[in-house]
């Protein structure tokens, strides 16, 4: 049971570095993709909505499809589509050709990042103790391999459609390969039946729904330091473009870090801390950086910004799986989907109010969503006890099944 177990979560870091490195390779070659295309930065934004469209009608399909076949087909069926879907933008052609491209990505995309994480929800109940955030620190590091690989690909002038092509092959070799070591899980089975003798579609939690928006929320602050950090520093501060950079570096790197530390923090001061006070160190970090006239004040406060945020998404997907297991990738779909939608729109929102407040003014918005989040950390205290936090497995080993079975879980 415990090597078992062990080679599932391998498998499931697998997965999320999988996903991270595809979506980071895509991010890479969109300066080269876009050129060849022809198309014009206007235009390119409008093409990136069908792959947000793409991600989030995935999310909501792969939920019910997840519980209702199980994570052994459904965790690797969406690693196949999420890198076989990635060659398709480095053979499109033209705009209409890469529109249906992203659509296939982001649909790829979406079904896997709902199957992985409803795996990682198992596994986690499997161990009894918080490990959810190391799996999307996992996916951070992804991307930023994808990164050092394509800055090799390009400097040697490799065309999209063959490193695109050979990562598609390797990826789907690679989702093939690890599905032996998933855990079997049990399915969720037909839908009950009405007085009417009509299946029921399982009705999602409210407090599921509250999650989910508290996603949307947090992951629209994520949202905004991806693309505003660096134009805060160049336009508020008129830092030079150098190191303007390295505001997103920070927030990035900080967000990886505190990925990696976030589990053994939930493990012994618990998940509403986590998000309490992650969100309340997102808030002044952020809060500092807008309102700092000094470079490197910023620049640590977006550094805080995201180790403040690093831990406090994980602990809502780890809460809404664990709290129905049979239904826990429908849950996952809805607090993902959210999500992923604050994360579209919380530029584009910057962007709108930049035309009647200053950019550093503007950024206090976020701050107070943040404060909401801390705010509205106690809805994880109304859980089922049935998450990581209630199990009483030792800090570096899975629990016993004997020790489980006493404890009335799987």
């Amino acid at each position: 049971m415990a090597r078992s177990l062990r080679l599932a979560r391998w498998a499931t870091f697998l997965y999320f570095g999988l996903n991270g490195f595809i979506m980071g390779m895509w991010v890479v070659h969109i300066p080269v993709i876009e050129n060849r295309v022809g198309v014009s930065h206007a235009g390119l934004g409008w093409l990136l909505l069908l792959l947000g469209a793409g991600a989030f009608a995935g999310m909501q399909l792969a939920g019910p499809f997840t519980d209702r076949l199980g994570l052994r087909t459904a965790v690797p069926a969406g690693a196949v589509l999420c890198s076989a879907a990635l060659a398709l933008p480095g053979l499109a052609t033209g705009a209409v050709a890469l529109g249906g491209a992203l659509v296939v990505l982001g649909f790829g995309n979406g079904c896997l990042d709902v199957a992985m994480n409803a795996h990682a929800v198992h596994v986690e109940r499997a161990y009894r103790r918080p490990v959810m955030s190391a799996f999307h620190a996992v996916f951070s590091i992804g991307g930023v391999l994808a990164a050092l690989v394509c800055a090799q690909t390009l400097s040697r002038g490799h065309p999209p459609e063959v490193t695109l092509g050979v990562v598609a092959a390797l990826g789907t070799a690679a989702g093939l390969l690890a599905a032996p070591a998933l855990l079997r899980t049990p399915r969720s089975g037909s839908a009950p039946k009405s007085a009417e003798g009509r299946r029921r579609r399982p009705r999602t939690p409210a407090r599921t729904w509250a999650l989910a928006v508290l996603a949307l929320i947090l992951m629209l602050c994520e949202g905004v330091a991806n693309d505003w950090s660096t134009l805060h520093l160049r336009d508020s501060l008129d830092a030079p473009a150098a190191t303007a950079a390295l505001a997103y570096g920070a927030f990035a790197t900080a967000m990886t870090a505190g990925r990696l530390l976030a589990d053994r923090i939930a493990g012994r001061f618990g998940a509403v801390a986590v998000l309490r006070y992650g969100s309340a160190v997102a808030a002044a970090g952020l809060g500092t950086a807008a309102l700092s006239p000094w470079t490197a004040a910023a620049l640590a406060g977006w550094g805080l910004f995201g180790l403040g945020l690093s831990g406090c998404v994980p602990q809502l997907f780890s809460a809404a799986g664990h709290a129905e297991p049979e239904t826990a990738a429908t849950n996952v779909s809805r607090v993902a989907g959210l999500g992923y939608l604050g994360m579209l729109a919380g530029p584009a929102l910057i962007g709108a109010l930049t035309h009647v407040a200053p950019l550093n003014l503007v950024l206090l918005l976020p701050v107070a969503l943040c404060a909401v989040g801390a705010a509205a950390a106690g809805i994880l205290h109304t859980g089922t006890g049935t998450g990581p936090e209630a199990g009483t497995g030792t800090a570096g080993e899975p629990a016993s099944p004997e020790r489980s079975a006493a404890a009335g879980r799987p």
